[in-house]
This record gives structure tokens, C-alpha cells and sequence, in this order.
């Protein structure tokens, strides 16, 4: 009740105005429970008839089928053929150029391994009698630092023994005592076994270098040592340097092979390990990658599949392909030269997507007698569901809670239309609040009757926006887009796009000043909800590449959509208009062409009033441009606010063309004053006749108001004086209203001056305005003004500009000196003024 009756106050008009009976519903609180409880019924369709047993809710109990049935699922098969006919099927075809690229990387990749290890193929480089291969491969992979120090010690133990030839038989003798403390390994011959402790208790020398820390001795360092001290200790010197300059330049070789396997690379793949392998395991690896390579390749790699989620599956691939040593060399090697080789096929996926929409076949649920349909404590689907409907078995009911929120949440709605609207448009209507309703209920009944292109956003906002302003528009389709999804279910892409368009319309419509802007206008709302769709489309679905010619169609239709609404708008306004007499832009500007039927009939039937009705609305315009007035409706109603006279021309002086006057040869006050007051009353059944809007018919009795035709009252006042008779003025005074609003104002303001600023000839700008402000003070005196708005202030701002107008009317022209110049010459100035 609170809240009726405060939407009550706010519906309260302000002023007294008149209006029509078909309208006096909507001036009470009821106009308030009749907008919420449509609104409520058409937008909360959902609510009414909920089912308890909805998709993706616990069955209480086991269901079963009462009958065999066949269900067809109607929004399920229209999701498939938009999902078909949008681009959720994509076709992809391998690319054969990155094939190449692939083919050619990796050709180069193993070349480059082949190149390393043909520089190091000569291995073992020396004797393995005397170095064994594993300490062969040791000493040419160590450091400089490593090797100078493993010489190092073995010149130091050659200092300690020195070598030298012994006889045989002392040889002999000491080779059969140490052949006790010797450890025979790998049939390679060792030094004596207390040698060996002194070399295992060396685990690190100093450095030379300065500031380094000492070298380490590994157990594969001792091993070396070991073998060059007793091939030195038994040989000449000169076979033991040959042996150090072959372990050189074996380590120099090593060393440029490395070089090029590790540093010649942007991204390495290969290690130091490749230059061990031998060259089976190398031929083996070799095939192996190509075979993983081809097999990937053939397969195809997606654009869309993260690298580190294919990058994993390189070790399925390769395990078994390639010698378990080397797998790890072969997944590094695919890794960088694999790439996504997948492209997507246009012509494909059209082809396919054609065939798609084409084939799909209704979604259909087949049931038997008896048959479980959903069990106790299951999730129901959508299956389920869609039988539970088919039997009547889902338990539908009103869903009192919900609709209560929905019905505070159009209350609300409602609520903020009637708030924006007195505090932007207070002179609101009570059949403009019924248009309203009806403009908002259009949207949920297009969508319940499932009309193609449903949304009915952007013409709403379009009329609402041209007849209201962009400020209503923009606030009732924002609502609609809100409030409508909450209780009816609409597609939320289509929706969205629909709104967008709506709401560029409603801000752009109050601009529009003709039907061919307006026209122009409906392209752009079109234009609008075509891009809102294909961009919003793009955001949220996956495969954005895809969807810029897939889905070309359905934003053609959604522009069209937009279009065709505009069209709807446009051809439907004009009715509208004259219907809920509404006045516009557009519709006052055409009022004002001089071409219209009332507009030709006072030009010619009264030349002198159309010209006083031109001066008039200079006037009048100007004033009302300064104050902030309607400027169109005060040029229009101006036009037409003396259309009356015609009913007798030559009543009215201007008329006249200096010929007799016609109210001398009257020579009756009381006749003459009804000619003068009947122009009024003619004026309105012209107006009527010819379907003016009420606001422009307005100005018609306002513009005189209840003012008192002076010169015949005072006339009929002397010859009652002369009868001793009582004269009552209001004979004299015309019918009224007096203005009710500022626009009818101004322009009796401007009627009332316009007569005494044509008869100034020479005066100043400082007389004129005097005798202007004399005249407004005259009516405000008068009580003419008291319901119009106006204040003080605006008034002086009103006689300044009719003052302004009038100099500009009556500017100086240059005198030409007629005895100075010849015929053609006097010809030519009288043609220039």
C-alpha cells in the first residue's frame, strides 16, 4: 500500500491540464498495479508453471513410463543445427610447406651430428694395450687444467723411480714379487699396488692458476695415470711423447666436434653423449626419428593443442623406436623441429557444415511401457526430463517464492520509469505512461509467440528515444534486457545484440529531425547488432578463427533483424503519433512546411495575418531559443496560432490594405468584438478539422488568453455611458485559457509586441525596449502569465531579444545619391534593395 500510493503522488499532475476521458485510468495507482501485474504476467511466464521435477535435481522416487512414447526435444535439436550452422564443426587438412620446413630442419639437424662424429670417428686413437678405451674416452673429453695436472703427477712419480733399463733377470725378479701386489684389470698392465695406494690417496693437487680452487682426482683420473706411468716406466721416452701428442690431438679433434654440436645452435639438441655413441646406436637413432617424426606428421599436429601437451606424448612415441641410451636424444631432437602442421580448411568446413545442417535429424527420446525413466537418488537429465514433460510426471506448479521476487524486481522497474520520468519529463501524460506500458509488453509477447527475430529492443527504443528522449529510451530498454531474461528464456547473444541496437536508437532518435535521418538511423541500429553479435560471438565461443565465415550469416540476419525493426519503428510512428497525440521533432518540423494545407490557405486568404504570423514567430523563436524552450513547438504553434482569422480576413486590420475598415461600417462594439473572438473559436475547429496535435492547438486560445479587446470595449463603454448602462468587461475579454506553459507564453508576448515594434520608425534601441517591457508588464499585471512558468528574469531576457529581432527587421539601408549616377546604375541599386 506504501507503495501505491507514493507512485500515486509521483503520477499526481502538477498542474490542472486538460485531458481526455479514455485516459482517466491512467491518472490513479491503479495505472501502477496495472503495469505489474501485465508486465508480471508476460515476463514471468517461467514462474508460473515451474516444474519440482526440473533437469539437474535428485529424483526423490523412481519414475516409470505409464505409456510408450516417442519425444521429440525441440530446443536440444535447434542447439545442434545453430551449433552446425555457426561453426562448431571444423575441418582441418595438413599442411605440406611446414612438412617440408620439418623435413629440412631436421635433415639439417642430423647432418650436423653426422659431421661431429665424423670428426671424431678415429677410435680408439691409440693402442688399447696401451690405454684403454674407457680411459681413451676419459683423457679427450677433461679439461686442459685436468690433463696438465694428470701429467703433472706422472712426472712426479717419474722423479721419485726413475726409469732405466734393468737385466733380465732383475726384471724378472721384481716382476715375479710385484705380480703378487699387482691387480690385474682389463689384461691392461698396472703399477705395483703401493703405487696404486699413494695415486688413491692423491684426491686433489693445487692449482696453478691463481686464485682457482685445486683439481679434483676422480677414480677415472687415477685409472688414466695409472696406465700412462706404466707404459712410460717400460718404453722409451719418445713412445711415450708420441702417445701424449696422439691423447692431444684426439682432445683437439674432440674439442671442435663439441664445439659444433653445442654452439653452432639457437636452440641446443645435442649434448657432448652424441660423440659416444657408437655408430649402431647412432644408425639406429637415426631411423628411429624419422619414423617418429613421419608417424607424428601423418597425424597432424592442431594449432589449438598446447606444445606441452604433445610434447609429452614424444615418449610414447619414441620408447622402442629408438636404443633406450639414446631416447633422451631423440625426444630433444623432435621437440625442436615438430611443429603444428594443422591448418583449417574453408572449403571443407563450408562443405561440411552445409551437410551438418542439413543432416541433422530432430532429437528424439524413445520410451516403452513401464520402462524406468529416472531411479531414486539419480541426477535427472535431460532425457528424463524431457519424458517426465511428455507424461505430465515433472509436477509443475506456481513457484510462489520466486514469482514474489519477480514481482518486487518489476516493481522496482516500474518504479525508477516513474522516477526518470518526472525528473525529465514532467509534463508527462496520462496515455503517455499507457504507450509506454504498451511498448514494454510488445517485447515479452513477441518472444512467448516465438515470432521470428523476436526482439523487439531496437524498436522500442527507437520510438521511445524519438518521442520521450534518449534519457527514457535508454532507461526502458535498459530494464526490458534486464528484467525479461530473469523470467523467459531467450537466447543471451541474440538478446544482448538486440539491446545494443535498442539503446543506440533511443540515443540517437531525439536528434533526428526528418523521416530520412530517421530512416538513415535504422541502418546504423542494424550495423550495431550485426557487429555486438559477430564480436560477442567472437569472445565467447572457441574457435574465433573459424567463426568469421561461419557464422557471416547469422550476423547478416541479426543486422537485418535490427533494420527491419527500424523499418517497423519508422512505419508504425506516424500512427502512434496521431493516436496518442504526441508531438516530435520530425512531426512538428513537418507541420511547419509552408506546403501544408492550412499554411497555403492563410497565405492566401490572409496575406497580412501570415505575415504578422512570420514576424510573430521570430519573435517567438528567438525568445524561446534564449530561454531554453522548445524551439520547434514554439515555431509550429506559432504558425498556427491565428489560422482563425480566415473565417473573416478583412475583420482584422493587417488584412485590410489600407482599403475601408470593415468595423467602421459595423459601427457596433458588441459586433465587432465577437469577429475578433470568433477568430479563436474558428481556430480551434480548423485545428481539430485538420488533426493538430493538442500541443499545437494549445497556442491557438493561450496566445490571447483572457485578455480584454480594449479599443471595442472602450468604444461600447462610451456609448453606455451615454445610455446609463453597465457594461461588463468580460463581454469584452476573450475566452481564455490563459498559457499554461512557457512556450504558449512567448508567443502572446510576441503577439502582444509585434504591432507596436512595426510602427517604430526611427526610434532607439533604448525607446524601443522601454515600450517593450511596458507591453510585458501590461500582461503580467494582467494575470495572463501566472500559469506559465515564467519568471521575472526571463522576461527581461525576452524584451531585450524582441528588441534584437526587431533592429535586425528594421537595419539602416545606404542611401544612393540618385543625381550622381546614370539610369542603369539607379536600375541596379533599386535591384540590390
Amino acid at each position: 500500500m506504501y507503495l501505491t500510493r507514493l507512485i500515486g503522488k509521483l503520477l499526481k499532475p502538477q498542474k490542472k491540464q486538460q485531458t481526455s476521458r479514455w485516459s482517466t485510468l491512467a491518472t490513479s495507482p491503479m495505472l501502477v498495479v496495472l503495469a505489474i501485474t501485465s508486465l508480471t504476467a508476460t515476463m514471468g511466464k517461467g514462474y508460473y508453471r515451474e516444474p519440482e521435477l526440473r533437469e539437474g535435481i535428485i529424483s526423490p522416487k523412481t519414475i516409470k513410463a505409464p505409456d510408450s512414447a516417442t519425444v521429440i526435444d525441440v530446443k536440444e535439436t535447434d542447439q545442434k543445427r545453430k551449433s552446425a550452422i555457426r561453426g562448431d564443426i571444423t575441418v582441418f587438412m595438413i599442411n605440406e610447406s611446414v612438412n617440408q620446413s620439418v623435413d629440412k630442419e631436421l635433415k639439417a639437424i642430423l647432418v650436423l651430428g653426422n659431421q661431429a662424429r665424423e670428426i671424431v670417428a678415429n677410435f680408439p686413437f691409440i693402442n688399447t694395450g696401451i690405454l684403454s678405451t674407457t680411459s681413451q674416452a676419459h683423457l679427450r673429453q677433461v679439461s686442459e687444467e685436468k690433463w696438465q695436472a694428470i701429467q703433472k703427477i706422472i712426472e712426479e712419480e717419474l722423479q721419485e723411480r726413475p726409469p732405466g733399463p734393468e737385466s733380465d733377470t732383475t726384471t724378472s725378479t721384481k716382476l715375479t714379487q710385484d705380480s703378487e701386489k699387482v691387480t690385474p684389470k682389463n689384461n691392461n698392465v698396472t703399477i705395483p699396488t703401493s703405487r696404486e695406494e699413494k695415486l688413491s690417496g692423491r684426491t686433489s693437487i693445487p692449482n696453478e692458476n691463481q686464485n682457482n680452487s685445486p683439481i679434483v682426482i676422480s677414480s677415472r683420473d687415477q685409472k688414466a695415470i695409472s696406465e700412462l706411468l706404466a707404459y712410460r716406466k717400460k718404453s722409451l721416452y719418445e713412445n711415450y711423447s708420441r702417445v701424449l701428442d696422439d691423447v692431444s690431438q684426439a682432445r683437439s679433434l674432440y674439442e671442435n666436434a663439441t664445439k659444433i654440436v653445442t654452439q653452432e645452435q639457437e636452440n641446443e639438441v645435442y649434448d657432448p653423449t652424441l660423440l659416444q655413441l657408437s655408430d649402431g646406436a647412432w644408425e639406429k637413432t637415426k631411423i628411429g626419428i624419422e619414423r617418429v617424426k613421419d608417424r607424428i606428421l601423418a597425424q597432424g599436429i592442431s594449432p589449438n593443442f598446447p606444445k606441452q601437451e604433445w610434447v609429452k606424448a614424444l615418449s610414447v612415441q619414441v620408447a622402442g623406436v629408438v636404443p633406450v641410451e639414446t631416447e633422451d636424444l631423440a625426444i630433444e631432437i623432435l621437440k625442436k623441429v615438430l611443429k603444428a602442421n594443422l591448418v583449417q580448411d574453408p572449403e571443407g568446413t563450408k562443405k561440411l557444415i552445409e551437410q551438418a545442417a542439413q543432416d541433422i535429424k530432430p532429437v528424439e527420446y524413445k520410451v516403452r511401457k513401464d520402462e524406468i525413466i529416472v531411479k531414486t537418488g539419480e541426477k535427472i537429465d535431460r532425457k528424463a526430463f524431457i519424458l517426465l514433460e511428455k507424461f505430465n510426471l515433472s509436477g509443475r506448479r506456481v513457484n510462489w517464492p520466486s514469482l514474489v521476487v519477480f514481482v518486487c524486481i518489476v516493481s522496482g522497474a516500474v518504479g525508477i520509469v516513474f522516477i526518470v520520468e518526472r525528473q525529465f519529463k514532467p509534463c508527462f501524460r496520462r496515455r503517455d505512461n499507457i504507450l509506454l506500458l504498451l511498448l514494454s509488453l510488445s517485447a515479452p509477447l513477441m518472444v512467448a509467440l516465438r515470432v521470428p527475430w523476436s526482439s523487439s529492443l531496437p524498436a522500442i527504443g527507437l520510438l521511445v528515444g524519438n518521442f520521450y528522449g534518449s534519457t527514457m529510451g535508454v532507461t526502458l530498454v535498459g530494464l526490458i534486457s534486464v528484467v525479461l531474461p530473469i523470467g523467459m528464456d531467450v537466447d543471451k547473444i541474440d538478446w544482448f545484440a538486440s539491446a545494443a541496437g535498442g539503446i543506440v536508437g533511443s540515443l540517437v532518435a531525439e536528434k533526428m529531425r526528418s523521416r530520412e535521418e530517421q530512416a538513415l538511423l535504422g541502418v546504423g541500429v542494424g550495423l550495431t547488432q550485426g557487429t555486438v553479435y559477430l564480436l560477442t560471438n567472437l569472445i565467447v565461443r572457441a574457435t574465433p578463427g573459424l567463426l568469421w565465415y561461419a557464422i557471416m550469416g547469422p550476423v547478416g540476419l541479426q543486422a537485418l533483424a535490427g533494420l527491419v525493426w527500424s523499418i517497423v519503428a519508422l512505419g508504425v510512428s506516424p500512427y502512434l503519433e496521431h493516436l496518442f497525440d504526441l508531438i516530435t521533432p520530425i512531426r512538428l518540423s513537418e507541420l511547419a512546411n509552408p506546403n501544408r494545407p492550412l499554411l497555403k490557405r492563410l497565405a492566401s486568404e490572409a496575406p497580412g495575418t501570415f505575415q504578422h504570423t512570420l514576424f510573430v514567430a521570430s519573435l517567438a523563436e528567438a525568445a524561446a531559443r534564449e530561454i531554453g524552450c522548445n524551439v520547434e513547438l514554439v515555431r509550429t504553434g506559432t504558425l498556427y496560432h491565428d489560422i482563425g482569422k480566415m473565417h473573416d480576413p478583412l475583420g482584422f486590420i493587417e488584412n485590410q490594405m489600407g482599403g475601408p475598415n470593415k468595423h467602421d461600417e459595423i459601427n457596433d462594439p458588441w459586433v465587432s468584438v465577437e469577429i475578433i473572438r470568433k477568430h479563436v473559436t474558428e481556430g480551434l475547429v480548423m485545428a481539430r478539422r485538420h488533426r493538430l496535435p493538442k500541443a499545437i492547438r494549445a497556442f491557438i486560445p493561450e496566445h490571447q488568453g483572457t485578455m480584454l479587446i480594449a479599443f471595442f470595449y472602450y468604444q461600447a463603454k462610451q456609448r453606455a455611458e451615454k445610455e446609463a448602462k453597465v457594461i461588463k468587461e468580460e463581454l469584452f475579454r476573450y475566452a481564455g485559457p490563459i498559457p499554461q506553459s512557457r512556450e504558449t507564453a512567448i508567443v502572446m508576448l510576441a503577439d502582444s509586441c509585434e504591432a507596436a515594434l512595426r510602427s517604430l520608425k526611427d526610434a532607439t534601441h533604448k525607446d524601443a525596449l522601454q515600450m517593450v517591457k511596458k507591453i510585458l508588464r501590461a500582461r503580467w499585471q494582467d494575470n495572463q502569465l501566472v500559469d506559465s512558468g515564467l519568471t521575472r528574469g526571463e522576461m527581461s531576457s525576452i524584451a531585450e531579444i524582441f528588441v534584437q529581432v526587431w533592429e535586425q527587421y528594421n537595419h539602416k539601408r545606404i542611401a544612393y545619391p540618385k543625381a550622381a549616377m546614370n539610369p542603369n546604375q539607379v536600375k541596379t541599386a533599386k535591384s540590390s534593395c
